[in-house]
Formats: C-alpha cells, structure tokens, sequence
C-alpha cells in the first residue's frame, strides 16, 4: 500500500474516532428534522452546500461534457450549482445539473472515488439516497457503493474534489439543501399579486402603479406562480422596486407580450424597438427574482413583416439587479439603456441576433446565454460611448445553442467604441473560433474594445483575431469595477 495512501486511511480513521466521540458527547445522535427524504420536492431545485466548507457543489468550469468533475466552490447559486433531485425508485434519487441537464455519478465503489458528471442512465452509480444527520443537514449515500458524498480530505478550498468516502458523518459529509425559489409565501409587508384574484392585484402593473413613489427603501412586489399577458412599465418615480416570483422556478412566474418593431399601434404607428419592450424599466434601484420576461412575437412565423426586433427586457435602471431570471426573446432580447448599471446574476438570456444590446454597463454573472436561432447569429450589440470605460461584461457564464459549429459571434459594435469583455467564460462549439467578432455597418470590430480573458470550452482560443486581456489588464476588469460608478455600488458579494 502506497504511504500517502496510509496516510489517508490513517487520518480518515482518526477523524471518525473523533466524529463519533464528539456525537455521543454532545448528545447529537438524534433523528435530523426534517426528515429530507420525505420532504424533497422533485419540482424544485437545490444548492448543496457542505456544512464543513460553506461552500457548494458546482459543476467546474461551467462544463456540460460527460465526465466533468464536480468541485466544491464559494457559493453563488449559478445554474452550475443548481441540482434536481430526480426519484429512480426504492427512496433513491438521479442528482441532475440545472446548468448541465447531466447527472452525478462515482467513479467506483472505492474510497475516494472521484465524483462527475455523465448523461443520465439505469446505471446504480448514478442513484443517491437521502440520510438525514443532525441539525437539517442530510447525507447522500450511493446506492452502487454505500458511500457517502464527501469532500475530499477536509478541504475548504474553491475547487476541492468532491468524492465518495465510507459514511462517517463527519461535517464533510453533511450537506444543506437550500432550495432555489420562494414558495413559503409572499414577504410581510409586500404588494401580492394573483391573477386568481387571491392577491391584492390581479396584474403587475397596477401593483406597480399602486407602489410608493421615490420609496427610499425596498418596495416587494410578490408574485404567485401564473402567466401574466401585457406591457409592464416601472417609471422612474417608482424608486427601489422589487418584483419577486413566488414559484419553485423563474419558468412559474411569466410577464409576456408579444409587440416587435414593426408591429402596429391601434393609432397606426408602429411600436419601434424600444417601445415593443414586453418591460420597461427606469426606476432606479429596480430589482427582479425568480421569474421570467419574455417577448414571444415569433419572427419565423412573421418572416414577411419588416421590424423583428422583439424586446423583452428595456433596462434603463441605474443599480438595478436580476437573480435567477430568465429573459426570453428572439432578435433583441435584452435591451441595456444609457442610464443602467446593471448586474444579471445567476439567469438564463436567449435570443438569436444581438439579443443583448444597448449603450449601458450590465455585468451578467454565472449566466447562460443561449444561442437559439439554427443558423447561428452575433450575440451581442453594444453601443457604449467613448467617454465610458465600461460596457458589457460576461463573467463566469456559459454559451449554449444547438447551432452548428463556428456558426456564431460574441458580438459585433453597434457604436464605434462598443466595450465587450468575455471572462473565465465557457464558450459553445457554436462560436467562430477563428473570427469571434464582427462588423456592424460601418463600424469595425477591431476599432472596437472587444476582449476576451482565460475563456474555456469548445468555442475558446487564442489568435490575432482574439484580442485577449493580461493579468494585469484583467486586475482593472472585474465585475466590482464595471458596476462601483462614483458611488462605490457593489452587489457581487
């Protein structure tokens, strides 16, 4: 047996000793509460977060291929640390990736068996059941193995190896399930509404209309699970608003319409392409959670109407904030206005051409943004002035599309000067590895600041046509950066 092997078994039998003796001295050896098993809602998602670490079970490097390792990291709540719990039968349960739609598996039966990420099958490797342990905390046990997720050697560090190791019950191998979404009930003192009429308001905007004005502190606007049809505007009188989406997922609580550029006012105008915004946003302050925006005007079925630009989201709001949100469209999704500091955490964006535009700074963190058009298309626009350091960052976020390979762009500049930079990002087979950027109109890429830093995935590289960011430079980049203004805002924490 190797001595570093020895070492380990050694330190791991010394560690259960003291589990042990500490359990039966502290009088922990009692039924957790509650009983997880039971109570695990297969609708919902969860965060795995270790009681020894703090930190979460993550997908590295926001990867989507079979056999990715999973890591434990500072907890943020991105898809790639979003897990389903998916019943197989006999009270065991498939672990499925939000991010990924792949499910946990170990390697073998042995101690330290590394733990991934492969699609799902009837494989045992694959089935975790739920033992409750002390305080709310629950172990996963394998069922191939009878062992029991672990982080490895006591790590505390972003990126320490989650495997398997036999059931101790140490902290290492207890685990909280913090379920992603609000369904205990709207938050005392908040504006509720309800289509069924259970709520104070049966439509978002006259909740929005019965707001405060210029609110010094937060104003919640809750909403329970249903499809509410119609525009959306929070004026900028409407300061420090909140529209919070009760369900158990952001696919519960829908605010739709379906207007694009071209479409036809009853007075005979057309909307243009700030006015077919489904929401309209410039009160400062705005905040939104746990639910989607969404402009469903289909331009393949209008392929005859002049004007597809169908906003879904108008942000003009200065330190405004969205978690958890889907914003849904196909060419022009995500409008970014002049006045908006934005930061997009943890959500989901898809379009087809330039879906993310405009002349503000958004920040979009741990977020995915999906190509959704066949052929491909430019993902971004960006119109940042020259007199702004700051345009559109993309941090830690995944690319996705079902588009043939090389058949996209990051981006191409709407105005001159536009600022785009993709960071520790995972791009898609799906973008042009040779010629990331392009040309819009007479405005050219490489007159542009368009940049890239320590991206990954398929669609990654390094050439002349990538301009890439040092260390240095990329010290100057960071999300706190794009967002401080000469106020010092910073919501990344």
């Amino acid at each position: 047996m190797p001595i570093s092997t020895r070492k380990r078994i050694r330190r791991r039998t010394i560690l259960a000793a003291t589990v042990a003796a500490t359990a039966v001295s502290t009088g922990l050896m009692v039924p957790a509460a509650p009983a997880y098993a039971a109570t695990v809602d297969p609708a919902a998602y969860y965060v795995l977060t270790s009681r020894h670490s703090g930190k979460a079970v993550d997908v590295y490097n926001l990867a989507t291929n079979d056999g990715a390792p999973i890591v434990q990291w500072a907890r943020n709540d991105g898809y790639q640390q979003q897990w389903q719990f998916v019943a197989v039968g006999n009270g065991y349960y498939q672990v499925r990736s939000r991010h990924s739609g792949k499910v946990l598996q170990v390697a073998s039966a042995a101690d330290g068996a590394e733990l991934t990420q492969q699609a799902s099958s009837s494989d045992t490797r694959q089935h975790f059941g739920l033992v409750d342990s002390p305080d709310g905390y629950v172990r996963l046990v394998n069922r191939n193995s009878g062992k029991a997720l672990d982080v490895w050697e006591w790590s505390t560090a972003d990126g320490g190896r989650i495997s398997q190791f036999t059931d101790l019950g140490g902290t290492n191998q207890q685990w909280q399930l913090v379920r992603i979404g609000d369904t205990s009930g709207p938050p005392a003192g908040s504006i509720v509404v309800a289509a069924d009429g259970t709520g104070q308001h049966r439509t978002v905007q006259a909740a929005i209309d019965a707001a405060p004005a210029n609110s010094a502190s937060v104003v919640t606007i809750a909403i329970r699970p249903g499809t509410y049809r119609g525009v959306v505007s929070v004026p900028s009188n409407k300061t420090n608003l909140h529209l919070l989406g009760l369900g158990a997922a952001p696919g519960n609580v829908v605010i739709v319409e379906n207007h694009s550029a071209g479409t036809l006012r009853p007075d005979g105008s057309t909307y243009g392409t700030n006015g077919s915004a489904t929401a309209t946003v410039t009160g400062r302050g705005f905040a939104a959670t746990n639910l989607t925006i969404s402009n469903d005007f289909d331009e393949v079925a209008n392929a005859g109407q002049a004007g597809h630009q169908a906003v879904a989201l108008y942000l003009n709001s200065d330190r405004s904030v969205l978690t958890n949100v889907r914003l849904l469209g196909d060419q022009d999704t995500f409008l970014v206005g002049a006045a908006a500091r934005s930061y997009v955490r943890n959500s989901y964006v898809e379009g087809t051409v330039d879906f993310i535009f405009g002349d503000g700074i958004a920040v979009l963190h741990s977020t995915q943004v999906h190509e959704k058009r066949s052929t491909g298309g430019p993902l971004t626009a960006a119109r940042t002035p020259a007199s702004r350091a700051y345009g559109f960052l993309f941090y830690r976020c995944s690319l996705t599309s079902s588009a043939a390979a090389g058949s996209s762009s990051l981006g191409r500049p709407w105005g001159p000067d536009a600022q785009v930079l993709y960071r520790e990002s995972t791009l898609g087979a799906h973008i042009n590895t040779a010629q990331p950027w392009t040309n819009m109109s007479a405005n050219t890429w490489q007159n542009a600041r368009f940049s890239e830093y320590r991206n990954n995935g398929a669609g990654a590289g390094v050439n002349g046509n990538r301009p890439q960011l040092t260390d240095a430079q990329a010290a100057t980049y960071t999300p706190q950066r794009y967002l401080a203004g000469s106020d010092g805002w910073n919501p990344v924490s």
